[in-house]
């Protein structure tokens, strides 16, 4: 079965890539390196020629709101009518569990557009929302860094690996499409400001964590139930100790 990975040389996208070709499927990593720009159309009509199923993992560049909004919306509009047009079967995109939560931030705003586009398309699909990447921790700690000290919200949060994430996306490649949502998390939920403080410790990192309830992410205000999932999620394996133990130090 021949795959389109936009994003494909990415985190997740490079991880999924190798999974599914030791599987035997064509698989291939889309990206602006690699030819294919989902914003210009450059490269899109091609790729996609004989494509049963798409899976986007693209992300915007910036987290400035308007930035992010033209990215999701000219690239979503571009690979989907790039995907009618070609009769792809299945087409799939990550995005992020809390999205429909958090509208307050222009980049969640810009990835619930994302999300209407497919759902609107025609295609069949499969969104997955998933919580924050584990590989994600120092970003946050930078996010919130105030000179010497690191204020982050208090708020629950339930990181999962990105081996975990992309062992769903390829086997949600090779499933149906549910026209619905599935969520992913970890294994473990923690309080956001309890494990930047692992994390920062684990590094060496001298910087302290200060909770703070009045901490934005990303200019959203967080609550206990903005960043994790209640609607039966499917849990990752790999613990915070074990992604450090391997994924943290390579």
């Amino acid at each position: 079965m021949k795959i389109v990975i936009i994003g494909g040389t990415g985190l997740i996208g490079t991880k999924t890539t190798e999974r599914l070709r030791k599987q035997g499927h064509e698989v291939i990593a889309a990206a602006p390196n690699t030819g294919v720009n989902t914003i210009t159309g450059e490269g899109l009509k091609e790729a996609l020629a004989g494509t049963e199923v798409v899976i986007d993992l693209a992300n915007s560049p910036s987290f400035e709101d308007k930035a992010a909004m033209d990215f999701f919306t000219i690239s979503g509009r571009n690979l989907l009518a790039a995907g009618k047009a070609a009769g792809v079967k299945h087409h799939i995109a990550l995005s992020v569990v809390g999205t429909e939560r958090l509208q307050d931030c222009g980049y969640f705003r810009a990835k619930l557009v994302q999300e209407q586009l497919i759902k609107a398309s025609g295609i069949p699909y499969t969104i997955v929302h998933s919580t924050q990447f584990m590989e994600f921790l120092a970003g946050i700690a930078k996010s919130g860094t105030v000179g010497e000290a690191v204020h982050l919200s208090p708020a629950y949060v339930q990181p999962i690996a990105s081996d975990d994430v992309a062992d769903v996306m390829a086997r949600v490649a090779l499933a149906a499409p549910i026209n619905g949502m599935i969520e992913i998390s970890g294994p473990e939920r923690v309080r956001m400001s309890e494990l930047v403080t692992r994390y920062l410790k684990a590094v060496g990192d001298p910087r302290k964590v200060v909770a703070d309830p009045e901490a934005l992410y990303f200019g959203a205000r967080l609550n206990d139930n903005s960043l994790v999932s209640d609607n039966n999620p499917r849990l990752g394996h790999v613990t915070f100790e074990q992604w450090f133990a391997t994924a943290a130090r390579k």
